[in-house]
């Protein structure tokens, strides 16, 4: 009996595994790298000006005008708590689109540099490690061991919670130019 429950827990972790396999994005914030699932990318453009907009949580650097369509912008690092991104020429916002309830919503993120696209394999993911009762880590889709180096893969759509989207739709909305 306990022998079923281990297969059936081993297959449950490798279709968890195979679900995640695919082409991320990766890229740098501080030392780390990290990836993002491509299909949530919409595209990468160097640094432009942001316009503050006062009372946001201050993660959120603010807006930008790209083609005439309103984006939030969040200093990845910031969100994490490790500093201020630095603003030079490798720094990028990366547009991504989360679902917030029936709608999709783009956002910039801003993040180091951005290193490539790697195509990643369910045998090279391995489960988030438990960091601690008080640590929400459900941000995390899992590691992947790629290249001589280990890959931190994030839920883009869970790196902010449904509330704090919601505040960044309506920063967007704030911040429309009417026609």
């Amino acid at each position: 009996m306990a022998e079923q429950q281990v297969k059936k827990q081993k297959q449950e972790k490798n279709n968890k595994h195979e679900e995640l396999a695919g082409k991320y994005l990766t890229f740098k914030l501080s030392k780390e790298e990290y990836g993002i699932e491509i299909l949530k990318v919409i595209e990468i453009i160097g640094l432009q000006d942001i316009t503050p907009v006062p009372r946001t949580p201050e993660y959120v650097k603010g807006v930008i005008n790209l083609r005439g369509i309103i984006h939030p912008v969040i200093d990845l690092k910031k969100k994490f708590g490790m500093g201020d991104t630095e603003h030079n020429v490798e720094t990028c916002i990366i547009i991504v689109v989360v679902e917030n309830g029936d709608k999709k919503e783009q956002m910039g993120v801003m993040v180091d540099s951005v290193s490539e696209v790697i195509d990643i394999d369910a045998e090279i993911i391995e489960e988030t490690p438990n960091l601690g009762m008080d640590i929400n880590s459900d941000f995390l889709l899992g590691m992947a061991k790629a290249k001589d180096s280990v890959k931190i893969l994030l839920n883009v759509e869970k790196v902010l919670n449904k509330n704090e989207i919601r505040q960044l739709s309506e920063v967007s909305d704030r911040a429309q130019v009417p026609e």
